[in-house]
């Protein structure tokens, strides 16, 4: 088969569906690759870059289109250039069915086969073709480096010779997947970092990256990932109203608000109302990245940067991962790649469009002649459920002192029956060893008891387990070094004065080491 990739043709939109790289790894599969001339550009791959590799380059959009037998794009096409297609050709592209009813009964019509990238279902094996999740993660990224540009002050606080600058605090709502890299940028810059999220399993990803989880004080259990293939379900009214109540509480602390709230199928739910904008601090920052459909904010304007009477600056670009155009092609071109390895599972170069498997069959949304959307249910949940992990039951100061006793009598009991056990085998050793050498054993017995009961129990935070050994080890040497000191052999006295300068080396040099550790992880 024939791949090809046009030149996209929506105002402002730089990427490209294919680039060299994943170019070459099409042609490994059998296929043969086409490109418009100058599609790659606005994304850094010029013609000859795809010519030195082998990729055919075409002329203009009319010999693309009607010499390939798979088009592969990012925006959905335009009803003129879905007008190009021809029975039992292959589009892949970015397509928005629920959106886009009569671009579907175009592509219906003329007998073509569209496979909608905004279709994958997100369950493991169809990762590596998520390109939601691969433009989302650029967009979460950018939105940071919008925000930061917008900004007039530090991201991290600062001690200066001039002065102290406290750090910015970010709001994040939404932990989808853009949301968590949004996250992971801002936390990363040194911002104090909130964030928001309607799925509570959720929270444990938020604060592993280092942010703050804004919990509500509402007892309604909302909907889990599970259940919506890990997009957040419609709230209530009155948890929204608990909601927005949060968010008027934040609204005059916080300097940047990142929204990234999307319901498929549904405009953006409105989070961060007027009145919420006009709490916020000159110089604050919004950046809505649900601008495209309608947004999360009531003053969002699409594709525009606006500021208001009260100096906040609210930035509604839909274009973010265009803004980062070389990235964002060579992520979803990967994407398409992945999906045509699927599509051609014999490596010979043929497109087999098996429907019963559930990622294609889910992406596919015309197939010859018919409107296959919405699609069946995948036969694989999209994400196990997680329940949020409990919190562990606070002691009351009485159970805790009988969980103390409890532990010390266990400790008593296993030190009578390790002191019971020693001396019948002491008694048993005596019966049958002269008295020389029993007056020596007992001593070596005393000094490991000894020895092993000071050092295990002092605490573990002050030496390492390797100091706790080897500080055993060496009390033990000392109390039988001291047990022989007064011997009349001058030979075990100098022998013993030994043991007792170089062990006693070993445990205070080991308490040095430890605390100079310790030292090193102490906050100044």
């Amino acid at each position: 088969m024939k791949i090809g990739a046009p030149r996209e043709i929506y105002e402002g939109e730089n990427r490209v569906a294919m680039t060299p790289d994943s170019a070459v790894q099409l042609m490994k599969l059998g296929h043969s690759c086409a490109i418009e001339s100058g599609a790659g550009v606005k994304a850094g791959f010029s013609d000859a870059a795809y010519a030195a590799v082998g990729v055919e380059v075409a002329a203009d959009a009319a010999a693309l289109w009607s010499g390939v037998d798979v088009v592969v794009k990012v925006r959905p096409p335009e009803p003129a250039e879905l007008a190009r297609m021809r029975q039992g050709q292959v589009l892949i592209s970015f397509f928005y069915p629920a959106q886009n009813t009569e671009l579907l009964e175009q592509a219906k019509d003329l007998g073509a086969n569209v496979i909608a990238m905004d279709m994958v279902p997100r369950i493991s094996r169809a990762q590596k073709m998520d390109a939601l999740s691969s433009m989302a993660n650029i967009a979460g990224y950018r939105a940071v480096i919008e925000a930061g540009n917008n900004f007039g002050r530090f991201f991290t606080g600062q001690v200066t010779a001039a002065g102290k600058v406290p750090p910015a605090k970010v709001l994040v709502v939404g932990a989808g997947v853009a949301g968590l890299a949004a996250i992971g940028t801002s936390t990363s810059l040194g911002a104090i970092t909130y964030a928001f999220d309607v799925r509570p399993e959720v929270a444990e990803q938020i604060e592993s990256m280092g942010a703050e989880f804004v919990y509500l004080d509402f007892s309604e259990q909302q909907t889990d990932g599970a259940a919506t293939g890990g997009y957040a379900a419609p709230s209530s009214p009155e948890f929204r109203e608990a909601q927005l109540k949060r968010f008027r509480e934040l609204a005059p602390e916080i300097d940047i608000v990142i929204t990234t709230a999307l319901i498929p199928g549904r405009p953006a739910p409105k989070l961060w109302t007027e009145d919420m904008v006009a709490m916020m601090k000159p110089g604050s920052v919004i950046v809505d990245l649900a601008a495209e459909r309608g947004g999360n904010c009531d003053l969002t304007v699409p594709d525009q940067k606006i500021v208001t009477d009260n100096g906040v600056t609210i930035v509604g670009y839909t274009d973010f991962p265009s803004r980062m155009a070389a990235q964002a092609s060579t992520l979803y071109s990967t994407n398409i790649r992945h999906m045509l390895t699927d599509l051609t599972p014999k490596k010979d170069g043929e497109i087999f469009h098996n429907m019963e498997d559930d990622v294609i069959r889910g992406a596919t949304v015309t197939y010859e002649g018919a409107v296959t959307f919405p699609p069946p249910p995948p036969k694989v949940a999209a994400i196990a459920a997680q329940k949020p992990k409990e919190k562990p039951k606070e002691l009351t100061p009485e159970e805790r002192r009988a969980q103390e006793v409890a532990a010390f009598k266990a400790q008593t009991r296993n030190q009578f029956t390790l002191l019971g056990v020693s001396g019948v085998l002491l008694l048993l050793v005596g019966l049958v060893a002269p008295a020389s050498f029993m007056q020596h054993f007992i001593v070596f017995v005393l000094a490991c008891f000894v020895g092993f009961q000071v050092i295990w129990n002092v605490s573990h935070s002050l030496h390492t387990p390797l100091m706790a050994i080897t500080n055993a080890i060496s009390s033990i040497i000392i109390l039988g070094a001291l047990l022989q000191i007064g011997s009349g052999s001058w030979l075990v006295i100098v022998l013993a004065a030994l043991s007792v300068f170089m062990a006693g080396i070993n445990i205070f040099g080991g308490f040095l080491v430890t605390r100079r550790m310790l030292a090193m992880f102490q906050k100044s």
